[in-house]
């Protein structure tokens, strides 16, 4: 029954100091290690949660777009209604251009008229 340990309040461990000090160098390295990898995990968490507040709060609309949306509304109809008189204004051009032709035409049916009149001895 060699084999058993017995520990006890007055057991005793004999250790080189050289074994002691790099214990405690890997064990203050395990716990670095471990203080950074949580300070790590916990700065991404607040970034992720940060982002996807900022995320809501920039999805919800706000009474500034909602006012935006109804000018856009209201500019978009008024585009509307100017392009539909434009258009009706390029056909009354055309018929301006048509009827200017027409009274160029009487004026010169006219003027041929007045030089028969004067011809047979009219006024």
């Amino acid at each position: 029954m060699k084999d058993n340990i017995s520990i006890s309040d007055s057991s005793k461990i004999s250790l080189p100091v050289r074994n002691l000090i790099a214990l405690l160098v890997a064990v203050a390295a395990g716990i670095f290690a471990f203080t950074e990898i949580t300070g790590r995990l916990t700065s991404l968490e607040n970034s992720r949660h940060i982002m996807e507040a900022d995320l809501i709060t920039k999805s919800d609309q706000k009474i500034v777009d909602q006012e935006q949306f109804l000018l856009l509304e209201i500019l978009s109809t008024s585009q509307e209604k100017t392009d539909t008189e434009m258009h009706a204004m390029r056909n009354n051009t055309v018929e301006l251009d048509r009827a200017m032709r027409d009274i160029q035409e009487m004026k010169a049916t006219i003027e041929i008229l007045k030089d028969k009149i004067r011809q047979n001895g009219g006024h």
